[in-house]
């Protein structure tokens, strides 16, 4: 395997390249949600850390969701229990919400702090309660075959208000708020809730410039495999409607769509596989993933 070294013009080339799109994102709030891959390699652990603190340097505000479904799994396994999807969501009994809260607000969560902080960031990590970031209740499901139908499929929430205060006051003093997507409710329960939800939502209250979801895909695919670049909601339904979008990919483009719908500028669903995938979404005009817009 050979490789060509970048000449000193090369590499002043891809920083002048860079130039326009740090004057566009300086100071704007970057959503990116956090998943897949690039949460489970190593190498791609780092490299996004790296982006997440380039990205600080560089004045603009990075917000990180992140998910940990291959990790909640583990542990269930290690329990002897099997998890259970419905519709894309988990199903959440009492004893899964513990290990749910225990994994995403623990686990993961203390663990993509530290790499950011170790990449020469300073990472704080929140769950939904920290602050009442994040109110639910109960998610309430119809059956796919019957919509007169309704699934009971535990301590799954929705989200009924995000107070974003906490992430502000965060983002003002230097900080990147990593956050864990468990909300709490009325009577001080907690919820699991979908992390592409939270990352829709928190995106469109914060205002932000852009919305990333890293998958472990390309983007979106068509039933042939091919990405598909871009998508508006009437081609969306379309996907649905012939089961190319199933499964965990249907809240993820819910999520998507929302924001989109709800003044976020720019949502991307992005491959998280590609090592520094958010620096070349956001500092480079290379598509790696599907643009969704609103109309």
């Amino acid at each position: 395997m050979t490789s060509t070294a970048l000449t000193s013009g090369d590499q002043a080339d891809i920083l002048a390249q860079a130039l326009p799109f740090i004057r566009k994102y300086q100071g704007k709030t970057l959503l990116i949600k956090y998943g897949g891959n690039a949460m489970t390699d190593p190498q791609l652990q780092k490299c996004f850390a790296e982006d997440m603190v380039m990205l600080k340097l560089l004045g603009m505000n990075p917000v990180v969701v992140h998910g940990g479904g291959p990790q909640i799994e583990n542990a269930l396994n290690r329990l002897g229990k099997k998890g259970e999807f419905i519709q894309g969501m988990r199903v959440t009994d009492a004893e899964t919400m513990g290990v749910v809260q225990w994994v995403l607000g623990g686990e993961v969560q203390q663990e993509i702090v530290g790499l950011i902080n170790q990449a020469g960031g300073q990472a704080v990590g929140l769950t939904g309660r920290d602050g009442g970031l994040i109110k639910a209740r109960k998610l309430k499901m119809t059956d796919a075959q019957d919509p007169s139908q309704e699934v009971d499929i535990g301590q799954v929430g929705e989200v009924t208000a995000v107070d974003p205060a906490v992430v502000v006051a965060l983002q003002k003093t230097g900080f990147i708020p990593v956050v864990s997507p468990i909300g709490y409710g009325e009577a001080n329960e907690s919820y699991n809730i979908n992390a592409d939800v939270v990352a829709s939502k928190l995106a469109v209250v914060l205002n932000a410039e852009k919305l990333l979801m890293l998958t472990n895909i390309k983007g979106v695919l068509n039933k042939a495999g091919e990405l598909l670049t871009e998508l508006t909601p009437k081609q969306i339904d379309g996907l649905i409607a012939d089961g190319t979008l199933t499964g965990g990919m249907l809240p993820k483009i819910a999520g998507a769509l929302d924001a989109a719908n709800s003044g976020v500028k720019s949502v991307h669903i992005v491959d998280g596989r590609v090592p520094h995938a958010v620096l070349l979404e956001i500092l480079t005009d290379q598509a790696i993933g599907t643009m969704i817009t609103s109309q």
